[in-house]
């Protein structure tokens, strides 16, 4: 059955999609299209190709040309995925607004069910759902933030601390609606921060106005070879994390830096941020008992990963996250 196509209106906030393409044109049509499926659609959707040398533009032109609200922003060179994001954002006029990635999709009812949420508390730094996570060459599938609360819901930055001690607090960028006066204060996608700066932005916006939730797997991440969160360089990738401790400790973010410690939410980055954190004095209140437990999760996640067969990473992601 088809679902009735609404435009996002009246008192309805303004709604941006902005997602950044660089030679996923054989993604697109199923990433734009699940937009365009939407029972509420966007108010624009911008995407902007940083000087693809695939069919991007091909395909992207074709669809502009069907629906009048899909604007194609073009970069003379390429530039990298973040500075492409910004100018996104530069562009795009929503008072919300949503970054999907050409190459995942977000499900029906997604836009309807995340607005749902604004109209009852509109002051929130972003809006969120559960996610499935789909990883192309294993096969392997799992849940992530499934479990914040039971039903759809505001979540207090106190609530997050307590989530996060509960190893429970996960914000999936990818299913996140910003508002966009909390994310600019944030300083939207910091560029020096590379992979780990949607995660700065979602948990440091968060931590200020707390969230709105939905348990709804609403988003589809697809893990592939090319994906922007691949292969990284073990130096640089210690150099980024130092990068958020500096941040954190600074009088940009004293607000919050209190309740990231608390949290123990850094310590989704594993055994990398215990080592780092023993070697930096000025950052070493972030070093509590509940990081290292988190950390030590992580690392048992992550060496199971590497080292046991396929039936036995099933097993592990379904105690972790609910995997498949």
């Amino acid at each position: 059955m088809s679902q009735t196509r609404i435009q996002i209106t009246g008192q309805r906030p303004r709604l941006s999609a902005v997602m950044p393409n660089y030679n996923h044109g054989r993604f697109l049509s199923r990433s734009i299209g699940a937009l365009l499926a939407q029972s509420i659609q966007p108010d624009e959707i911008i995407v902007v190709d940083d000087a693809s040398s695939d069919n991007s533009l091909e395909i992207l032109d074709a669809l502009a040309r069907r629906h009048p609200h899909l604007k194609v922003v073009r970069s003379e060179r390429n530039r990298g995925v973040l500075p492409t994001v910004n100018r996104g954002i530069q562009v795009s006029t929503g008072d919300l607004i949503f970054f999907p990635s050409a190459d995942d999709e977000v499900r029906p009812g997604f836009i309807e069910a995340s607005m749902k949420l604004w109209a009852r508390r509109p002051d929130a730094a972003l809006s969120c759902t559960a996610s499935e996570w789909c990883d192309e060459a294993s096969g392997l599938r799992w849940m992530m933030a499934a479990d914040m609360a039971a039903q759809p819901e505001y979540l207090s930055p106190r609530d997050l601390v307590r989530l996060g001690r509960q190893r429970k607090l996960l914000i999936v960028a990818h299913s996140a609606i910003f508002r966009r006066e909390p994310m600019a204060t944030s300083g939207q996608f910091i560029e020096d921060l590379r992979w780990h700066s949607d995660w700065f932005l979602c948990y440091s916006a968060a931590f200020r106005h707390g969230i709105l939730y939905h348990p709804e797997p609403f988003s589809q991440v697809n893990m592939h070879a090319t994906s922007y969160y691949g292969g990284r360089d073990a130096l640089e990738h210690e150099r980024v994390l130092l990068r958020i401790l500096e941040y954190l400790s600074s009088p940009a973010y004293a607000d919050i830096a209190g309740l990231v410690r608390d949290s123990a939410i850094l310590g989704v980055f594993g055994s990398d941020i215990v080592k780092l954190l023993k070697r930096q004095p000025e950052h070493r209140l972030f070093l509590t008992p509940w990081l290292r437990l988190i950390a030590l999760r992580r690392r048992i996640e992550l060496t199971g990963k590497k080292i046991l067969p396929t039936p036995l990473k099933r097993l592990v992601l379904a105690v972790l996250y609910g995997g498949k």
